[in-house]
């Protein structure tokens, strides 16, 4: 079994055999993912040591105190922590030498191509088709929507209906899409803060290799889950320290400004703390879980809480600045790569956690998956879930 000490080695090997003053960013990345540093807890070979995913931060430790350079996760969170586990857990071994280098290391970017005009929170009602051609391959035409980074990604998650005549969860098959084939057009999506993050995106007769399908024929459904679960760990389940997140500017700005302070919103900013505290020990919690095992329903709750959270503390915000809260100078379209909502002002982060109930899982919906799957309640009546797709009511 590979130890701290174990690690702390190879940690020294690379930085001696790549020095990071002296090693183009992009080789050391490459060189960390070949000495099994990446992912740990992944194969050899696959980036990691086959180790426990606990020991991930004793590496990254020592790699940041020594300067080394990280790939940027913000940038790449979705390759991170929805398809490179989910192509881990049903890729093949080519798919998975082919893509899990690249993805890591940032020098491919990836989106999620699930969501459809049609297809939100009921997302296995989706309508977007892949019918086999004569060779073997796949045509794919639909259209899917709220896609972040689909202007910057090379490939894409892409889940598509296959088989029409079967209820709606069975007709389903994985995909891993080509952004560059000549039919996939991508058309920004602008939102209320004047900013364009997410995408619209068209598919017209879209050709996937076989080669390309994640999982057998009809199997979409449940890979689909498996990148469902890991989204909503990677959303609530992100590391931060003390006083991080939404809560920050608003402690700071209590301190900083003690003639906006009242009694009343005082007992608010109070309540909002601990609250924000308890989610971020939670999510601690969640990590040292997932260390355990494959991510499961917990992660939902935690996404459901930091929404309410982020939204309540962003209001509380405004009030507390006033008609300066109202102001939001800004609305230049733009074309983010990241959403930074420490390094703006007020009115963005009230305008931008307003989308938070409603990306990587509906609010509505978590809720069904917490009574359902954590608290053991009965589920809701379904007439829909054994007639064929083609026969539902749109």
């Amino acid at each position: 079994m590979t130890t701290t000490e174990e690690l702390q080695r190879r940690v020294a090997e690379l930085l001696a055999a790549h020095p990071p003053a002296d090693t183009a960013p992009l080789d050391f990345l490459r060189a960390r993912f070949d000495a099994g540093l990446a992912w740990v807890h992944y194969p050899p070979g696959l980036g990691g040591l086959g180790a426990p995913r606990a020991l991930q931060p004793v590496v990254d430790a020592a790699l940041a105190a020594a300067g080394a350079p990280d790939n940027d996760p913000r940038r790449i969170g979705i390759g991170l922590g929805m398809a490179a586990p989910t192509i881990l857990a049903y890729g093949t071994e080519e798919q998975k030498r082919r893509f899990l280098r690249p993805l890591w290391t940032g020098e491919e970017v990836w989106c999620q191509l699930f969501s459809e005009p049609g297809a939100g929170s009921d997302l296995a009602a989706l309508g977007t088709r892949a019918v086999p051609d004569a060779h073997g391959d796949w045509l794919v035409n639909g259209q899917k929507v709220w896609t972040s980074s689909a202007h910057l990604a090379r490939w894409a998650i892409l889940i598509a209906r296959t088989d029409p005549d079967q209820p709606k969860h069975r007709g389903i098959t994985y995909f891993l899409c080509d952004m560059t084939d000549p039919g996939v057009e991508v058309r920004p999506l602008r939102q209320v803060t004047g900013e364009a993050e997410f995408n619209e995106v068209f598919l017209t007769d879209v050709r996937i290799p076989d080669a390309h399908r994640l999982g057998a024929v009809g199997q979409g459904w449940e890979v689909a889950r498996t990148t469902l679960m890991n989204e909503r760990v990677a959303i609530g389940g992100m590391r931060l320290p003390r006083e991080g997140g939404m809560i920050a500017p608003v402690a700071a700005l209590w301190r900083e400004r003690p003639e906006l302070r009242t009694p009343a919103l005082h007992q608010r900013l109070l309540e909002l703390w601990v609250e924000a505290e308890v989610a971020r020990l939670t999510g601690e919690r969640l990590r040292q879980q997932l260390a355990a095992g494959a991510p499961g329903p917990e992660g939902s709750g935690l996404k459901l809480t930091l929404a309410r959270l982020n939204q309540e503390i962003s209001g509380l915000e405004v009030e507390l600045l006033g008609e300066e809260g109202l102001s939001y100078g800004d609305w230049t379209m733009s074309r983010p790569e990241l959403v930074d909502f420490t390094g703006r002002d007020a009115g963005y982060r009230y305008l931008r956690a307003k989308g938070n109930s409603i990306e990587g899982g509906t609010s509505e919906i978590l809720l069904n998956i917490v009574a359902e799957r954590v608290l053991g309640l009965p589920p809701e009546p379904r007439d829909d879930k054994d007639l064929a797709w083609k026969d539902l009511a749109r």
